[in-house]
């Protein structure tokens, strides 16, 4: 779950002991080899149609000379991840690393293609970055249902995109 070694696992389960006096620890070699032993698929079956969850977050490159960058107006770049998740399993379908000056919205269509590969999708959900007319059709002309948030500033009317004028009065009512 945690991703440790075995050596950091074999101390941190030293340090748990610590709080629970009857757990003995086993040494790393044990571990390791109880481990190997266990036969697991930790992959869900994706047979059926799934929901998935698209959103991005930005990463600082550095954090060396964050003063000199405030002070002077100097601006370092960020990278962005891009995500598909599986609603329902936690797993993620789709992932994109792009540099800051790729919108989210601009990623909507790569990261379906990605995650349609994986698994059949029923609906798609998404944050107001996303809602724009070419990924309401592109989801229509795939076949999966939209449910992007469509921004509060944004029209009401189909301006050639019928997919998100009926995505904005069904899934997220304006109050």
């Amino acid at each position: 779950m945690f991703r440790l070694a075995f050596r950091q696992l074999e101390g941190f389960l030293k340090a748990l002991a610590k709080f629970e006096p009857k757990l003995k620890v086993p040494d790393y070699t044990t571990i390791w080899n109880r481990l190997e032993s266990l036969k697991l698929d930790l992959k869900p079956s994706l047979n059926e149609p799934i929901v998935i969850a698209l959103d991005a977050s930005g990463i600082k490159v550095a954090n060396r000379g964050e003063w000199i960058r405030h002070k002077w107006k100097v601006r370092r770049g960020y990278l962005k991840i891009h995500l598909a998740v599986d609603v329902k399993s936690k797993q993620i379908l789709a992932l994109e690393v792009t540099d800051e000056s790729i919108k989210e919205c601009e990623m909507l269509k790569p990261l379906i293609e990605k995650a349609n590969k994986k698994a059949k999708i029923k609906r798609a959900l998404a944050d107001g970055a996303f809602d724009s007319r070419e990924n309401f059709n592109c989801l229509s002309q795939m076949g999966i249902e939209p449910g992007i948030k469509v921004r509060k500033n944004s029209s009401k009317k189909a301006k050639g995109c019928m997919p998100r004028k009926l995505n904005s009065h069904r899934v997220f009512k304006r109050s």
